[in-house]
């Protein structure tokens, strides 16, 4: 039996803490590129599996990484798509001088970091419903 992958939770809130205050950041200063640092960092994770704030990050373990609580790779992957989605309808939204766009995105990202900080996870119940959504669906159509 094989162990799911995972990352240590003191990278993953890491990350979390990244986003945060990187919006943080781009409301008292105005400066709408902080924003990119997040999204490239969620972008390189995504698609070539470095996320730079998670490997800096993980320098300063002082236990082996298994030795930490684990998270779901799979399920920050998808809370990934949310995070990176959202910071770019916000660049999106500061380019074009649609404020209302850019902060209602990004503090949706910050928002949704911090609670996950927290202890509640928002993309987790997000895949969650989907999945039991999917699942009913799909035995609703069993049935007929």
């Amino acid at each position: 039996m094989s162990v799911p992958p995972s990352i240590p939770r003191p990278l993953v809130r890491t990350n979390q803490w990244f986003i945060v205050l990187s919006v943080a950041a781009t409301w008292l200063t105005g400066f709408y590129w902080i924003l990119a640092l997040p999204l490239v960092a969620g972008l390189l994770g995504l698609f070539t599996g470095f996320n730079p704030v998670m490997r800096f990050a993980k320098l300063f373990l002082r236990k082996a990484p298994a030795a930490y609580a684990q998270e779901d790779r799979d399920q920050q992957q998808f809370n990934q798509i949310i995070a990176v989605s959202c910071l770019v309808l916000s660049m999106l939204g500061y380019a074009l001088h649609w404020m209302w766009l850019a902060y209602i995105f990004s503090a949706m990202v910050a928002l949704a970091a911090f609670i996950a900080i927290l202890g509640f996870c928002i993309g987790c119940f997000i895949r969650f419903q989907w999945t039991q959504y999917r699942y009913r669906r799909a035995m609703r159509n069993e049935a007929r």
